[in-house]
C-alpha cells in the first residue's frame, strides 16, 4: 500500500497530480465572472472611462450608444485554440496545467445629461480602453425682459 510522504504538513505531487488528472476540464469551457476594472474621471469639459483588460486589442472592442440613448461597451476576446497535429505527426508540446482563460464582457452604461453624445470617442492603448465623453457647452443664461400681464 502506497502512503504519500508529508513534508511541512503539505502532501507531495502525487495528490495534486491525482486531483488535476481526475478534474481536468481542458474539454469543457471556463467561465470567467469578474468584470475589468473601470475608472471614470471628470473634468470641466469632459468625462473619461478608462477599462482595463490585458491584452487587449482594438478588434475586441465594441462601443456604440443603444437606443435609449445608453453607453454599451462590449469586449469580445475570442479563445485562441491550437490545431491537433495532422494524423501521424507528433504533437510539438502537451500543456502539464492551462490557467489562459478569455472571456466576453458587456455593460450598459446610462449617461449623464451633458454628456454630448455625437462626440464621444475610444481608442485602445496598452490593454486600456479609454472612452471620451465630452460635455455639451453650457447654454448661455437668456436674458429676458419681458413685462407679465395680470389677469
Amino acid at each position: 500500500m502506497y502512503f504519500p510522504v508529508i513534508r511541512n504538513n503539505r502532501c507531495n505531487n502525487w495528490l495534486d497530480t491525482a486531483f488535476n488528472d481526475l478534474f481536468d476540464m481542458d474539454w469543457a469551457p471556463r467561465h470567467v465572472t469578474t468584470a475589468p476594472a473601470v475608472n471614470v474621471k471628470e473634468s470641466e469639459k469632459a468625462y473619461t472611462m478608462e477599462v482595463a483588460a490585458p491584452g487587449l486589442k482594438k478588434e475586441h472592442c465594441t462601443v456604440n450608444i443603444n437606443n435609449e440613448g445608453n453607453l454599451v461597451v462590449k469586449i469580445e476576446n475570442k479563445s485562441h485554440h491550437e490545431a491537433k497535429p495532422a494524423e501521424g505527426e507528433k504533437p510539438t508540446h502537451h500543456y502539464l496545467r492551462r490557467e489562459f482563460s478569455y472571456a466576453n464582457y458587456e455593460q450598459t452604461y446610462t449617461l449623464p445629461e451633458e454628456v454630448d453624445k455625437e462626440a464621444i470617442t475610444a481608442k485602445v492603448e496598452d490593454g486600456i480602453l479609454t472612452i471620451e465623453l465630452p460635455k455639451l457647452a453650457p447654454e448661455p443664461a437668456k436674458k429676458m425682459d419681458r413685462v407679465i400681464e395680470i389677469g
